[in-house]
């Protein structure tokens, strides 16, 4: 039987100017799967987080998104994924609430949409602050704001750069029950982030970066402990 893979790159190449911030990766993720992009700051982790959100437009390579090319079909892609940038992503002024308001409608969500919004609020801690502006939460309050956001409408593809920076153990654990309904659904999930033993718990797989390049894919449970971290530090120097 073959398997739908709902992330697709081949040959990923980004660059900036003179710098290539990601170098030929390639990387799959399959329906009910969840991969790791693990890596120092600079790795290439957000930026290819970013060209499969349609953030950052590919220089080169193949990058397809739920069967989309995210060059040919940009829009179509964008509707099936869900994302959480590594910063930013809020409107300060605006309460999550009326950022919840507005995905509903770009997103057009069947009516109803405001009880599975209450509940992802009060799954994060959020709910006492549904009507508060964003400009006054803390690092890890936006974080957990920008989890929800990304995981509201339930996409096929759900990308979290960086979920779990400044994350108490609670918005942690809420963070992981997102990963665990979107698999068991169907969804592909793809999380970046530099911390390793978490990156563990949250997927199957872990794809290490290293100046923008794929130094390694295995296992995620390779990563595990005290020799998965001396692995993880061999795949960095």
């Amino acid at each position: 039987m073959s398997t739908t893979h709902l992330v697709d790159v081949s040959a990923l190449w980004v660059r900036f100017g003179s710098v290539d911030a990601v170098r030929g990766i390639d990387l799959r993720v399959a329906a009910g799967g969840s991969t790791a992009l693990l890596g120092r700051n600079g790795a290439g982790k957000s930026t290819t987080m970013r060209v499969l959100a349609g953030v950052v437009p590919p220089t080169a390579g193949i990058v397809e998104v739920a069967g989309h090319d995210i060059r040919a079909k940009p829009l179509r892609a964008k509707q099936v994924t869900g994302y959480c940038p590594d910063v930013g992503g809020l409107v300060p002024r605006a309460t999550p609430w009326e950022h919840l308001q507005l995905a509903a409608r770009l997103r057009r969500m069947r009516p109803g949409w405001e009880e599975r919004a209450r509940e992802m609020l009060e799954r994060f801690e959020l709910g006492a602050a549904a009507h508060r502006v964003t400009a006054a939460f803390s690092h890890g309050m936006g974080r957990r704001m920008s989890v929800v956001l990304a995981a509201f409408h339930e996409p096929e593809v759900l990308l979290l750069d960086e979920p779990f920076d400044g994350v108490d153990p609670l918005g942690v654990e809420a963070t992981m029950e997102v990963i665990a309904d979107a698999r068991a659904r169907g969804a592909a999930v793809l999380v970046s982030t530099h911390l390793r033993e978490l990156a563990v718990q949250a997927c199957e797989h872990a794809v290490v970066l290293r100046g923008g390049s794929a130094v390694a894919a295995v296992p995620a449970h390779e990563m595990e402990g005290e020799e998965g971290a001396g692995a993880y530090r061999a795949l960095l120097d």
